[in-house]
């Protein structure tokens, strides 16, 4: 079975936490100093926030899967329609291990197909890197003819 996942830049952590405990009824499952995660089951998401030095707003969208074999077909069917993905294995991000495959829709927002499939201590690899390692940039959006 598959998730949903969110996840959005937020300027003040503990005003944001306080918000979205209200709105989903239950405290984050996970907390850090700048990041905090729901798992949620109704509804079915992986919500999570960070306070990192970004612009507040939409970071990217995902789709979390139970298997690494989902991840795989996810992935292969992205690339079959001749999507671009960005794949990564065994990378540390958002406190998580995970594998991955990002890929960005056509007006460019990104999207993570993932499996996670540990814990970890820090926010992602490379620690002042890890925003570039765990959130790839924004792609360019392709340009295309009216």
């Amino acid at each position: 079975m598959k998730r949903l996942h969110i996840h959005v830049n937020v300027e003040d952590l503990d005003r944001s936490m306080a918000f979205y405990e209200t709105l989903f009824g239950a405290p984050p499952s996970v907390v850090k100093g700048d990041y905090a995660k729901w798992m949620l089951d109704d509804p079915r998401v992986n919500f999570a926030i960070s306070a990192r030095s970004r612009e507040a707003g939409l970071n990217h969208l995902g789709v979390q899967t139970d298997t690494r074999e989902e991840l795989d077909e996810l992935a292969a069917r992205l690339k079959a329609a001749g999507a671009r993905t960005q794949d990564q294995e065994a990378t540390t991000c958002c406190y998580a291990r995970s594998d991955k495959s990002w890929v960005s829709d056509p007006s460019g927002l990104r999207w993570e197909t993932f499996f996670t499939f540990g814990e970890a201590t820090t926010y992602g690899e490379d620690e002042p890197a890890a925003p570039a390692v765990c959130c790839p940039p924004k792609a360019e959006k392709a340009s295309a003819c009216c």
